[in-house]
């Protein structure tokens, strides 16, 4: 990257074989086309290069994070109560999960099964019992409630992962959550 840079600034300034006038003007004719058209290409190559490999270092999701589509998923290591988890959430720039669609669902499923813990996603009806909404304030439109679910056994207002199925459960509870936020594409991508 160091020898671009320094072959850039050679064009910028004073392109070798470039000649100065009486006047102390530089002459660009004094340089041949086909010199000078050479070092554009080859500082063209190395950029396209650099660029190749910036690309595949290229991270769309922070690390400890999972891509998913177009969003990252984080989840935790440690137990907090709905809000809890929610606050955490949003200090790191995202929010407690909102699922949008089965495949959402059953990569959730996927990560749940493998953990087998209790998991908070982004949804509740603590504002007014019986309307449920998620962290962003959009209606639940798509759910995946377990048989008899919600049933606010005890004010139950906030929503946890199951299994594979959604409980209502009393957002005092401590669970696991998942944070989401959209990934960052990839330059070319």
């Amino acid at each position: 990257m160091l020898a671009t840079l320094v072959q850039v600034s050679r064009i910028r300034g004073y392109p070798q074989g470039q000649t100065l006038d009486q006047q102390g003007s530089s002459r660009l004719d004094a340089v041949p086309h086909e010199q000078t058209y050479s070092s554009l290409e080859q500082i063209r190559q190395q950029l396209t290069q650099i660029n190749a490999s910036l690309a595949g270092l290229c991270r769309p999701c922070p690390w400890d994070w999972e891509l998913f589509q177009e969003s990252c998923y984080l989840f935790s290591k440690t137990l907090g109560s709905w809000e809890a988890s929610a606050s955490s959430c949003r200090a790191l720039g995202a929010h407690l999960v909102i699922v949008n669609s089965v495949e959402e669902q059953r990569f959730l499923k996927y990560w749940h099964i493998r953990k087998n813990e209790l998991t908070w996603i982004g949804l509740s009806d603590h504002r007014r019992e019986g309307s449920w909404k998620w962290v962003d304030d959009s209606p639940l439109q798509l759910s995946f409630w377990r048989e008899g679910e919600p049933n606010n056994d005890g004010d139950e207002d906030c929503v946890e992962l199951a299994e594979d199925k959604w409980n209502d459960r009393r957002c005092t509870a401590n669970n696991f959550w998942v944070c989401e936020q959209p990934s960052d594409p990839c330059p070319g991508h």
